[in-house]
């Protein structure tokens, strides 16, 4: 298949030191949205030189067998220097099964539902709604078992994990087998959570600091090293299930936040309003619902002054802390609550706020389910937050056994989650650092959201970005795909056959009977096309490669 050219455009983050005691009327101006660079700041485009000499080897690995096994296969290697007589070819030592053995999954399982709840049969379809939304897809095996769970089991088992995740599977490398460096090579970043969602045995956690990327989002562009946006992330996971006004502590004084918004150049007699603004019009209460004033919003940034960091041109924004001498002491009266406010008090505030609540369970309704919650749901779901506590678990599990989620329509997976779950069908591992800029005129670079809202999950999908999911279809299939002229292809295989072999390919997914009807009428279609001897295995072949592009682009896999 063609490939587009390679190339990465080399981000740079930028941030202002905030460290002078000194100087309390002195103002660094930033904005929540980064400035376009002008022209002449432009980063040049980088484009990969091609490789004059490749030494093409056949090696073998294991792959997905479709029932939760393993089967080896062949695959052309394509060597950047020559390799050395007798090195090794693979497959190496089997691995262990992808998922447990499932069990035998009734047409409904009769397990205990709270009111409320969806009562309809949780098989494998159902089962694997939830892991597309609450994930990033199943690998072979596992629809199955979490049906064998039922509803409640299945979702609990994601949403109370045991201990700390573990990745299964080699780690990820770059195109030259190195090992991968997210906290110093351009893009590296990226594939480094792209490997956790690929080998996690807790999807969920992952799916939920992406979720919490997003809303709370924060850019490379506006923080000086990769690895704070790292340790981010690390918060998330470690504060998903947890209370949301801890988290939203956390991530206040995160050195990642305090950059980006602009919450270390916040000083008494000088404060900064950029994270008092968003931490209520995008983090908490939400815009034009009456639920703050601007008066709200410049004396909460009076009480969130007193923050600094070191700065260096070794070790970028460092030694975060809180210094006294640069927060206000006055009282501050924030919707109508008048009092010697912090940073900690400022969280506890927004919470607090009769709108906060109806704000929070619609935002993170909006991540699993496509269309708003009715009236009757919304009240149950803030009836639940309220009662625990602010508690973001006992929330998610009510959404995620809602029947809204399990009745309702199709949502368009974000690029980075139909990726993770191509190759988590395809038993493919994170093997090369273009999953980056593949995905970057798909619409998703992790550690990059376009600005603090976040991305636009209603904007997923255009021509442009149609063409660039194309594309990663295309290398996810890299060594799946089959040689059409090496002579080895059946010349005999049937439509039924090339269609059923496709599908194994990709992990056995359900496709819709429309869909598997033009798949098959193509499938014969392309057969006829066979006019001499010598087309018989070539043309198969090909229409082999052009099933396992159609199912990786087709509505099935997209959608979740």
């Amino acid at each position: 298949m063609g490939r587009t050219s390679r190339r990465a455009n080399l981000l740079k983050g930028t941030s202002s030191p905030a460290d002078n005691p000194e100087e309390p009327h002195r103002v660094f101006p930033r904005m929540a949205i980064p400035r376009t660079p002008e022209k002449a700041a432009k980063p040049k485009r980088h484009h990969r030189r091609h490789r004059l000499h490749v030494w093409k080897d056949k090696h073998y690995r294991w792959v997905p067998d479709g029932n939760g096994d393993w089967r080896v296969q062949g695959y052309m290697y394509r060597h950047h220097h020559k390799p050395k007589r007798g090195h090794f070819r693979g497959p190496g030592k089997k691995p262990a099964r992808r998922a447990p053995a499932p069990a035998a999954a009734a047409t409904f399982n009769p397990d205990p539902r709270p009111p409320g709840a969806y009562q309809g049969p949780f098989g494998v379809e159902q089962a694997t709604r939830l892991i597309n939304r609450a994930g990033f897809g199943p690998v072979p095996g596992q629809a199955e078992h979490l049906a064998s769970l039922g509803l409640v089991g299945a979702v609990q088992s994601l949403t109370r994990p045991s201990g700390a995740a573990t990745l299964s599977g080699p780690p990820p490398v770059d195109d030259d087998g190195a090992p991968i460096a997210p906290a110093d090579v351009w893009g590296h970043d990226h594939i480094w959570w792209l490997d956790r969602m690929v080998r996690t045995d807790q999807p969920l956690v992952e799916r939920m600091a992406l979720v919490f990327h997003d809303w709370f989002a924060t850019s490379i562009d506006g923080v000086s090293k990769p690895q704070q946006m790292i340790d981010q992330s690390n918060l998330f996971r470690s504060a998903c299930f947890g209370s949301f006004l801890d988290l939203f502590r956390a991530v206040t004084i995160d050195p990642a936040m305090l950059q980006w918004l602009n919450g270390a150049e916040n000083r008494k007699g000088a404060p900064n309003e950029n994270y008092a603004r968003e931490m209520m019009e995008l983090f908490s209460l939400g815009a034009d619902r009456g639920a703050y004033s601007e008066d709200d919003i410049r004396e909460q940034a009076r009480a969130l002054t007193g923050w600094r960091y070191d700065w260096s041109g070794e070790q970028g924004a460092h030694n975060f802390r809180f210094d006294p001498r640069l927060h206000d002491t006055a009282n501050k009266t924030v919707f109508g609550q008048t009092g010697n406010w912090g940073w900690e008090d400022a969280c506890r505030l927004c919470v607090e706020n009769p709108l906060h609540p109806s704000f929070f369970v619609a935002k993170l309704w909006s991540y699993f389910v496509p269309q708003p919650p009715s009236a009757a749901i919304a009240d149950g779901l803030i009836s639940t937050y309220r009662g625990s506590g602010w508690q973001i678990r006992p929330v998610l599990e009510t959404i995620l056994i809602s029947p809204d989620l399990y009745e309702g329509p199709a949502m368009v997976k974000p690029p980075v989650v139909q990726l993770a779950g191509m190759l988590r069908a395809l038993g493919r591992y994170v093997d090369t650092d273009a999953w980056t800029w593949l995905c970057e005129p798909a619409g998703q670079v992790l550690f990059r959201p376009p600005n603090v809202s976040g991305w636009d999950d209603t904007r997923w999908l255009d021509t442009s970005r149609m063409r660039a999911r194309w594309n990663i279809v295309d290398y996810a299939l890299d060594g799946i795909s089959v040689d059409a002229w090496n002579g080895s292809y059946s010349t005999t295989e049937s439509a039924d056959e090339a269609l059923a072999r496709a599908v194994a390919s990709w992990g056995s997914p359900a496709l819709r009977a429309e869909h598997r009807a033009e798949l098959l009428d193509f499938s014969q279609r392309a057969e006829k096309t066979v006019a001499a001897s010598w087309q018989r295995g070539p043309y198969r072949a090909m229409r082999q490669n052009a099933l396992l592009q159609l199912i990786g682009i087709s509505p099935d896999t997209i959608l979740q």
